[in-house]
């Protein structure tokens, strides 16, 4: 894709599922990939993957919940390869229980990982497009932000959140040369559904996409890559579903 070769982008949540797929595949394209993700093991794994892909990764153990652990994961990024140019914002976490059985403890984890994690990364990186007149920006939220997801109240309203926030960001940012979209995975095997979906689960939901599985991992990259290419610079605030025909809409 066009634009990609020897681009500086950060994604978070690269140690596994859509992160790491995301990071391969921008290694893959030529970018200069930095990983945040507090998982340090699964990170050096896919760092591994980028350089047998011939691309080149770094990875950075921090947990975007903390704003200052944030700023100084991306501080030493661009003290190593330079400003940031990209960032693809996968990390995500949930715990599936219907909301009238859960707790405040959990609402605050999900929401600090879904929400104030993603929002931790752009207050300290957009700033830097923003002063440069450029960069793009591609935050993966979800079809349960989109349409609901039972079990999934509060993710939802992360989610739904995420898209939101996008949009006014795009608005906001647009003079400046900087696009931000959405891309929303429809059910996906993941490690995060393994966790808390058991096997009839899984086979109901296949059941239900119009294209007869689930999503994998590798059906979310090349959409993010796309968007974080030249190839998309005249498209911000859009949010494009991967559901493999299970949300569509006009």
């Amino acid at each position: 894709m066009r634009g990609l070769e020897g681009r500086r982008v950060v994604v978070t949540g690269g140690a596994s599922g859509i992160g790491r797929a995301t990071a391969i595949r921008l290694a893959e394209e030529g970018c200069v990939v930095g990983i945040f993700d507090l998982n340090g093991a699964g990170s050096a794994e896919t760092i591994s993957m980028c350089s047998a892909a011939k691309g080149r990764a770094l990875s950075y153990v921090v947990d975007i919940v903390d704003y200052k652990a944030v700023e100084d994961a991306a501080r030493q990024f661009e003290a190593a390869v330079g400003p940031v140019d990209l960032l693809a914002n996968v990390a995500g976490w949930d715990k599936a229980s219907p909301f009238i059985d859960s707790d405040v403890e959990l609402w605050q984890k999900i929401i600090g990982i879904n929400l104030y994690g993603p929002l931790n990364v752009q207050h300290v990186i957009l700033r830097g497009m923003a002063q440069r007149k450029s960069g793009r920006v591609v935050n993966v939220a979800s079809d349960a932000g989109r349409v609901g997801s039972s079990g999934e109240a509060v993710y939802s309203a992360c989610k739904g959140g995420i898209a939101a926030f996008t949009k006014t960001l795009a608005r906001e940012l647009a003079r400046s040369g900087v696009t931000l979209n959405v891309v929303c995975p429809g059910p996906t095997d993941t490690p995060l559904l393994r966790s808390f979906a058991d096997q009839k689960l899984v086979d109901s939901l296949a059941r239900a996409i119009p294209l007869g599985r689930l999503g994998r991992p590798d059906d979310c990259p090349g959409i993010i890559a796309f968007l974080l290419s030249d190839d998309a610079q005249f498209m911000t605030g859009q949010t494009v579903s991967v559901s493999g025909g299970l949300t569509m809409h006009g």
